[in-house]
Order: structure tokens, then C-alpha cells, then sequence
């Protein structure tokens, strides 16, 4: 016969959320939820494992997860201000975790300061050159939130590239210049690059130019008008004919190319990188599949859980990964947009909203830690229930 105490304490669960935007990062959603689980029974064994899928915040977890540092640093913004930025260092050194964001971000500039023309990923490049400067070997990087359409060449600029015109002048690497540029040329300050391995996290397929590519696609959000569309976009196909003149790699075409204003595409060919979704790499980083071991149940979550969250997000990744295990996944969120054949199709067994009715979006971030205490707490007894009626 099934018994209750016994049964909870052998019972393991992965405490496996990113954050819930605006409430609790994925380190206090973890916090929240364990909280909700020992209310309920104090015996039952819980693993904290906050999750990222290579947005925000991923560096900062990535190093919390390693057990490294952050290190800070200056920097100049998308405009080549000086700025000040941070990224992750791994506990053994080896590897830094960056977010191009926090050098070369949208969100750096007011509304009336973007310009696609005029920015670059400048500092970018002076945090990779930092990190390798530091003693990294391996550079995981995380691109997505950016103010540029320069095809990575700011980036690299920093690292040791130079761009010529026609005249073989050196010309400013921003993003109205990618048109004149004819040839590229390397100086003694990229060797440092040769063993340093960079993966990228990158979970956009656009090519780098095109109906699909950087510009159409992204360069609105960036302050570009029709006119500065068309003219990025012409802009980005001739670097693409000089990527694959001088290192003959066409990488135009490539899933991602297009990333962060074809900073996809420059990192494949400056830093010969590779291109992973982000929660590939934050699993593979973070050796997630080692945490799930003996695992009964895994209580995942995230602020909004909608159709975005099952094409390649953090619960997706989560799900994916149980499912190859046999382990159960159930979810909290702050809000759920799910009909119920989503739900089969994510394969999730339980998902429900921590809200207990409508309310206002200041009073629902300000009550997330409680009603993510309750939901959890209601969400083990049910499991528990189940399996105990089973």
C-alpha cells in the first residue's frame, strides 16, 4: 500500500524556471517554488537548476552555475560612447559567458538615438578581446537585443580586422559602410583568436539578406525608415560577397546569418563560430542533463507561458529533454495562453496560471513570490495524489 511519508522521501524534483519578466529572475522563481514544495512536505529532496534560453540573463546564470565571477569593464555603447559592461568568467577561468547586449544593445539608446547606419558592435569585440585577455578559451555568446545592422565587422574591428574601400582606405566599420567595403585584412592582433573557440547562441534562422535577412526583418525596431532598409540590405549583400570572396564561405544563406543585424554571420567567419539555440547551450553548458538524474518530477515555469514558449524556449528545451528520460514535467506560469491541444502537443502533464483571478499587472508582479509558494505547494499535492490514487 501506498505510503504518504515514505514515498516523499525518496521523492526528488528539478526545480528547472527561467525567470517570470518584471517579478523574480529564475534564481527566486527556483526559491519560491521549493518554498511552495517543503510547506507541503518538508521531506521531499529539491534541486534548484534556474534556466536560461540565451536571452537576458543568461551570462549571469551560466556563471552562477560554474561558480565563476562577473567582471566588469569599459566598453563603448552602440554610438562608440564610453560605457561601462560586464560578462561571466567560469569558475576555472576557461570560458566567458557574454551577452552582446550589454555592450551593443537596443536598449542602451533612447527611441531617438537609433539608427542602424550609425551603430556598431564596437564593444562587443572589446569584451571578447577582455575575456581572452583574462585567460578564455571558449567564448559563449549570446546575441539577440541588439542596436546594429553591421554585420559583426565593429566586432571585429576590435579584435584586429580592417576594412578597405575601393581605394584600399580604412572606412569606419558601422553599418552605412558595409556597401564600400572591398576588401577585409587581418593585423597581428587577430592571431590571439586562433585557439579560442566561440559558440553563439542564436535562435533565428534569417539568412543575412533578403525578404528574410537582417534589415528587412529587424532594422524597424532599430530606427530604420524604407529608405534605410533598402540601403542596409544592399549593404549587407556586398559584405556578404566579400565574406565569401576573401574566406571563400558563402555564409549568407546560413540559418542565423542574419542574427542581431548579420552579426550571425560575422561570427561565423571572424571567430569561426558555431550557431546553437540558446537552451542547447545553456543545457550543455550547465550539464543539465546530469541534474536530472534520479529525478521523479520536474517543475519548470516561466512568466508567460504561450505558443512562443514550445518553439525552442526554456520549457520547450525542458520538455524535449524529460520526455527522452521519461520523466514528468508539469509548469507555473504567470499567465497561460494555451488551448488544450498545445498543451498535449508540449507535453507537459499539469500547467496552470499562479493567478487565482484577473488583476492588474502591478498587483500580479508584486504577489508572484506568494502565489508561486501556493501554486507549488497545490501542484506537489496533486502529483502526490495522483500517484498515490495510481
Amino acid at each position: 500500500m501506498f505510503s504518504p511519508q515514505n514515498k516523499f522521501m525518496v521523492m526528488k524534483v528539478l526545480i528547472a524556471p527561467d525567470k517570470f519578466k518584471d517579478a523574480l529572475d529564475a534564481k527566486q522563481v527556483c526559491k519560491a517554488i521549493a518554498e511552495g514544495i517543503h510547506s507541503f512536505d518538508n521531506a521531499i529532496n529539491t534541486v534548484q537548476f534556474p534556466m536560461a534560453d540565451g536571452g537576458n540573463g543568461t551570462a549571469a546564470l551560466l556563471t552562477w552555475h560554474t561558480k565563476g565571477r562577473m567582471v566588469n569593464t569599459e566598453v563603448v555603447d552602440p554610438l562608440g560612447r564610453p560605457a561601462k559592461a560586464s560578462y561571466g568568467l567560469s569558475g576555472d577561468q576557461k570560458t566567458a559567458y557574454i551577452e552582446m547586449a550589454t555592450a551593443s544593445g537596443i536598449e542602451l539608446l533612447k527611441i531617438e538615438e537609433r539608427n542602424p547606419r550609425k551603430t556598431h558592435t564596437k564593444g562587443t569585440g572589446m569584451l571578447i578581446r577582455h575575456a581572452i585577455n583574462q585567460g578564455a578559451k571558449t567564448i559563449i555568446l549570446g546575441i539577440g537585443g541588439s542596436a546594429t545592422n553591421d554585420a559583426g565587422i565593429g566586432m571585429a574591428h576590435e579584435l584586429g580586422y580592417r576594412f578597405l574601400n575601393k581605394d584600399e582606405e580604412e572606412v569606419e566599420p558601422v553599418g552605412e559602410n558595409l556597401g564600400i567595403i572591398k576588401q577585409v585584412r587581418k593585423t597581428e592582433k587577430t592571431q590571439q583568436l586562433r585557439d579560442i573557440k566561440v559558440i553563439v547562441a542564436c535562435d533565428v534562422n534569417n539568412p543575412l539578406f533578403g525578404r528574410n535577412g537582417a534589415a528587412c526583418v529587424y532594422a524597424p525596431q532599430k530606427g530604420a525608415n524604407e529608405k534605410d532598409i533598402a540601403f542596409l540590405d544592399e549593404g549587407l549583400k556586398n559584405i556578404g560577397r566579400v565574406f565569401e570572396q576573401f574566406y571563400s564561405k558563402d555564409v549568407s544563406l546560413e540559418p542565423g546569418a542574419g542574427a542581431a543585424g548579420g552579426l550571425g554571420a560575422g561570427c561565423t567567419v571572424f571567430l569561426n563560430a558555431s550557431l546553437k539555440p540558446g537552451i542547447t547551450l545553456f543545457m550543455e553548458a550547465t550539464e543539465f542533463e546530469e541534474a536530472m538524474r534520479g529525478v521523479d518530477l520536474i517543475i519548470t515555469g516561466e512568466g508567460k507561458l504561450d505558443n512562443q514558449s514550445l518553439q525552442g524556449k526554456v520549457i520547450d528545451g525542458i520538455c524535449r529533454k524529460a520526455q527522452e528520460k521519461n520523466i514528468p514535467v508539469a509548469a507555473l506560469c504567470g499567465s497561460l495562453n494555451l488551448n488544450t491541444e498545445a498543451l498535449k502537443a508540449s507535453r507537459l502533464i499539469y500547467a496552470a496560471s499562479i493567478l487565482p483571478g484577473p488583476k492588474l499587472l502591478k498587483e500580479a508582479i508584486e504577489e508572484t513570490s506568494p502565489a508561486l509558494k501556493m501554486a507549488a505547494s497545490q501542484l506537489i499535492s496533486l502529483y502526490c495524489a495522483g500517484k498515490s490514487s495510481g
